[in-house]
């Protein structure tokens, strides 16, 4: 006897469409800030570091050589991720955020390889970052894609007093 066996499987929703593009210099960076805001204000508080970075960040990236890159699903900025030069060929991963009712979809995921693959087309030898191990999400997707704990020490400093997780990734 054949039993058909799918209407007792759960449906899983298919992760969205994604179009991952970069903030250009005179780009609306509205999302950006928000997306940064909602988990940090949720999470953490907002750090004097955090609002520069957020009012304005085609000054404090996008002119100092770093790129933001900002995922897109149904027309909508669904995460954000920002790659911030701190030496010859090393950029930190920093402001990666997805949106709350979007996580757990492979958005972060998504954003994060895109990062990799941008710093290497770029030339890049080297990502680092910061993060806290109140998000141990975050925490297992840097480590799922090859980042490596390291001392705070081996890192540029870090002006955020949330972060005591510190990583790197050689490329």
């Amino acid at each position: 006897m054949h039993t058909n066996h799918t209407a007792d499987q759960q449906s899983i929703p298919a992760p969205p469409a994604l179009d991952i593009r970069l903030l250009r210099p005179g780009d609306d960076a509205t999302a950006f800030r928000t997306l940064n805001e909602e988990w940090i204000v949720r999470q953490f508080a907002l750090e004097p570091k955090d609002v520069e970075t957020l009012a304005d960040p085609e000054r404090t990236i996008l002119r100092k050589g770093g790129y933001i890159l900002l995922a897109h699903a149904g027309g909508e900025a669904v995460g954000c991720v920002a790659l911030i030069p701190t030496g010859p060929g090393v950029f930190e991963i920093s402001k990666m955020a997805v949106s709350p009712q979007l996580r757990g979809q492979g958005i972060g995921r998504r954003l994060l390889e895109h990062a990799i693959a941008h710093s290497r087309t770029l030339g890049a030898i080297a990502l680092f970052l910061g993060t806290s191990t109140k998000l141990p999400a975050a925490v297992h997707l840097y480590e799922s894609v090859g980042f490596r704990h390291v001392p705070p020490e081996q890192l540029p400093p870090n002006n955020y007093a949330r972060t005591d997780v510190f990583m790197r990734m050689t490329l």
